[in-house]
């Protein structure tokens, strides 16, 4: 149907299309304003084309194929522009269609899409005659599509009816065949039948004298296998008490001697320590000197008192460490992160492990060093400075639970002084007859 609002004869701007532009037509149309698009300026696109503008035809078809579409539906001077570009590229086919008689060998395609773009007159007529002309050429070319997808249905109905009956022929022959074969099957099963029956008869027989055997095996045995593990078993209490007897004995004897050793060298140093202390002179004690009295010019418990020490002061150590046979146990990084956190690990050990040497030269002293194994990314290689014993806890083992280990290791009476300003590590070392000290002290000391 063809509407008419106005216009002069040869106008078909005023024609209205009724119904959708046919797919094949309007395809045809993008193609159009996508080769004359790049033959207009930025300005002469509409705003919502002009991003576009850099697109080669074939992208710019594809991806803005909507938007030129309404385009030129809406914009009568963007469709003008277009159709001037359309002239240039195929004037014969504008002339026919300004002329009303198209060329009859044109594809009916083109000559609706040109005639959509140019409207001369009666170009509605012309597009819906190609959309009737492209349903019907659709509708052929379906139609020719079934008859041949029928043919070639047939064809292969045909072959599978040949195969089938091939196949049915040969199967017929195989079920002949395996019937004889059957039957042939069958007559020897009832001979191997009646074999069987005769072997199984025979082998139950012989399973019983078989059970009878092995039972009285079997009992036989059981009772040898008592008796045996038995006297394993007596063999190996037997064994086991005479090695623990021998430990017991051989570590007994080994760490109680070494204590007792130990115990012995303290007294003695402690007694020649007193002596050199206390100037004794070689004769004995007189009974009144045993009297308690103050003499002149010998202080009084006051006066000894007000020259006690301060509980910080580095002296107190410097005493403890003079007692016969001290052992300090310094626990390292409690120290070191007490004194000078901010330095590596590394160089925190080493600046205490060599003061802990001059103190060891300076006193005389014991020294053992403990360091947290867990502070450990691999095993530290170092040589111990002279006078100074280093040990790392071993994974599982705290610095602190190796410090009370070594605690518990002295012998009662020997004086051991702990470094250290964990209150566990303090009051564990107490209790275990040690004489804990602060790590500020010793840094004092130290320095």
């Amino acid at each position: 149907m063809v509407e008419t609002t106005g216009g002069g004869p040869g106008d078909g701007t005023a024609e209205v299309l009724d119904r959708p532009l046919p797919d094949g037509v309007r395809r045809r149309v993008v193609q159009i304003v996508s080769d004359g698009f790049g033959g207009l300026t930025l300005g002469e696109l509409p705003a919502q084309l002009r991003q576009y503008a850099r697109f080669a035809p074939n992208r710019r078809a594809k991806f803005a194929g909507n938007a030129m579409a309404a385009a030129l539906e809406t914009d009568t001077l963007f469709r003008q522009r277009i159709g001037e570009k359309l002239r240039e590229a195929q004037p014969e086919l504008a002339g026919a269609l300004d002329s009303g008689s198209p060329p009859p060998a044109a594809d009916p395609l083109d000559v609706a899409a040109a005639a959509y773009v140019l409207r001369p007159a009666g170009w509605v007529k012309l597009v819906a005659a190609a959309g009737e002309e492209a349903q019907r050429a659709d509708a052929e070319r379906a139609d020719e599509e079934s008859r041949a997808e029928l043919e070639r249905l047939r064809e292969e109905l045909d072959r599978a009816r040949e195969l089938t009956r091939s196949e049915t022929e040969r199967l017929r022959a195989e079920l002949d065949a395996a019937k004889k074969e059957a039957e042939s099957l069958h007559r020897k099963l009832r001979a191997a039948l009646s074999d069987v029956k005769r072997g199984e008869a025979a082998l139950r027989k012989l399973q019983g004298e078989m059970e009878a055997g092995r039972a009285e095996g079997q009992s036989v045995l059981s009772a040898a296998e008592s008796e045996s593990r038995r006297l394993k078993a007596r063999l190996g209490e037997a064994e086991a008490a005479l090695e623990a007897s021998r430990r017991a004995a051989r570590e007994g004897r080994s760490v109680e001697d070494m204590r007792l050793r130990l115990l012995l060298d303290t007294v003695l140093d402690a007694a020649q320590g007193l002596r050199r202390e206390l100037a004794l002179p070689p004769v004995s004690v007189r009974p009144a000197e045993t009297v308690d009295a103050v003499e002149p010019g010998r202080m009084t418990p006051k006066d000894i008192a007000a020259r006690a020490l301060s509980e910080h002061d580095p002296a107190i150590l410097d005493q403890l460490l003079a007692l016969p046979q001290a052992h300090l146990v310094v626990d390292g990084y409690n120290v070191t992160k007490t004194g000078y956190p901010q330095m590596p690990l590394e160089k925190q050990r080493l600046r205490l492990l060599g003061q802990l040497s001059q103190l060891a030269a300076q006193t005389g002293a014991e020294v053992t060093c403990v360091f947290d194994g867990a502070e450990l990314a691999a095993p530290v290689l170092l040589a111990p400075p002279r006078g100074v014993r280093v040990l790392f806890s071993k994974p599982g083992v705290t610095a602190d639970e190796l410090i009370r280990q070594l605690v518990r290791a002295e012998p009662p009476g020997r004086p051991v002084i702990v470094a250290s300003t964990d209150r566990e590590v303090a009051d564990g070392v107490a209790k275990a007859g040690a004489r804990p000290v602060a790590s500020a002290m010793l840094l004092k000391r130290l320095s």
